[in-house]
C-alpha cells in the first residue's frame, strides 16, 4: 500500500476491494462467506459490489454453502454478473475446500468396517447433483491399494458395466474390491437394482476370485452398507 493509500484509510475504498484489506489486516478467519467469494468474482457491476453479488448468490441458495458446492460453471453463470470466468474461480475453489476435507493418512489405509470404507469414499461421492459408482480396491491383507471411478450417470441411476469393475481390479492386482455410489435424492434405501448387480458381481467375483465385500450407498451425510444390513 502506498502513502496515498495509507492516507485515504480503509474506509474511503471501494467496497468491492475492502475484503482483501481486511483479509490482510485481520486474517482470512474474519470474513464473511460473502466476502471470501467476493475476492473470488474479483469486482461487481455498476450497480452492485462484488460483496453484495456474493450474497445474492448465498441467498438464494439459503447462506448453504454445501447447496452452494454442488453447481456447475453453467448455473453459476445463471447469475447476473457472474460470467463463466468469475463461475470457473469459485467452482475451483469450492472444489478445493472439497478435497482440503480429506483425511490424509501416513501409511497404508486397512478396512476393517463399513465405515471405514464410508469415511475414504464419502469425498468423492457427496455434494453431487447426479449418481458415480466408485470401486475401492483391496490387497490380500485389506489394505486399501487405490480407489477408482467407474461410471456417471444422472439424478435416477447410473449404468454399471461388470466387465469395467473386474478390468480395473484385475490391472491393479486387486484381491479383493468394495462397491459405492451416492443418491443424490438422500434416500438411502438400496433398490431392487442395486442388490441385483451387487449379487451379479459377487458371483462374476467368485470365477475371477476377486472377493465383493459390501456395496455402499452413500448421501451427504450418512451410508448404508448391504452387508451390514444382510442384503447380499
Amino acid at each position: 500500500m502506498d502513502n496515498y493509500d495509507q492516507k485515504i484509510g480503509i474506509k474511503a475504498w471501494a467496497e468491492a476491494d475492502r475484503p482483501r484489506e481486511k483479509l490482510l489486516l485481520q486474517g482470512r478467519r474474519q470474513l464473511t462467506d460473502a466476502e471470501l467469494i467476493a475476492i473470488l468474482i474479483g469486482s461487481g457491476s455498476r450497480t452492485e459490489t462484488a460483496v453484495d453479488l456474493s450474497k445474492r448468490i448465498l441467498s438464494f441458495y439459503q447462506n448453504d454453502l454445501a447447496k452452494l458446492s454442488k453447481l456447475n460453471v453453467k448455473e453459476l453463470s445463471k447469475f447476473k454478473g457472474i460470467g463463466e470466468a468469475k463461475a470457473i474461480a469459485i467452482v475451483a475453489a469450492l472444489e478445493l475446500g472439497r478435497r482440503r476435507k480429506e483425511i490424509e493418512e501416513d501409511g497404508p489405509i486397512k478396512i476393517t468396517s463399513s465405515k471405514d470404507v464410508y469415511f475414504i469414499l464419502k469425498p468423492e461421492l457427496t455434494d453431487l447433483p447426479h449418481e458415480e459408482f466408485w470401486v475401492l480396491l483391496l490387497n490380500r491383507a485389506n489394505f486399501v491399494i487405490g480407489k477408482q471411478f467407474i461410471s456417471k450417470g444422472g439424478q435416477a441411476g447410473t449404468v454399471v458395466d461388470p466387465k469395467i469393475i473386474f478390468k480395473v481390479a484385475i490391472e491393479q492386482n486387486a484381491s479383493s474390491i468394495v462397491l459405492a455410489h451416492n443418491h443424490p435424492s438422500g434416500n438411502l434405501t438400496a433398490s431392487e437394482a442395486d442388490i441385483k448387480i451387487t449379487k451379479q458381481l459377487i458371483e462374476a467375483g467368485k470365477i475371477l476370485e476377486i472377493t465383493v465385500y459390501d456395496h455402499l450407498i452413500i448421501n451427504d451425510y450418512s451410508f448404508l452398507s448391504m452387508a451390514d444390513e444382510g442384503l447380499i
